[in-house]
């Protein structure tokens, strides 16, 4: 879950947020967009280019899911932090489709993950 200390981290170029900046003591942490701590305890600017190093092409790549007892090929389709709206706290999600390797005739399935997601979801 998204605390509000967490501060939200854009890349310069396109304002595109890329993760979060956390506090740690007198240090900060940088934070994928699946919540993942990304650094150690680290200064600010060192927080804040490790976001910048890894950007979103992460999120190009396939990705394996692990699923009942065997690993999938799947892409990302969406993802969405937790968040609050209106006093209440709303679930993130991740949306994953089987791979399909480009090809428009071939059948997929859209699988619903909880935010942050599970081990399960690793990269390729």
């Amino acid at each position: 879950m998204i605390t509000p200390d967490w501060i939200p981290h854009r890349r310069a170029s396109d304002g595109e947020l890329v993760g979060w900046v956390r506090p740690a003591g007198d240090d900060w942490v940088a934070v994928s967009l699946f919540g993942a701590d990304l650094t150690e305890p680290v200064d600010w600017l060192s927080a804040e280019e490790a976001l910048e190093e890894q950007g979103l092409s992460w999120m190009a790549g396939a990705w394996l899911l692990r699923r009942d007892g065997r690993d999938i090929r799947v892409r990302l389709v969406e993802f969405s932090p937790d968040r609050i709206e209106s006093g209440a706290v709303r679930p993130g999600r991740v949306v994953v489709k089987t791979d399909d390797f480009g090809a428009i005739d071939v059948p997929y399935e859209l699988i619903d993950l909880p935010w942050p997601p599970p081990p399960e979801l690793r990269p390729l």
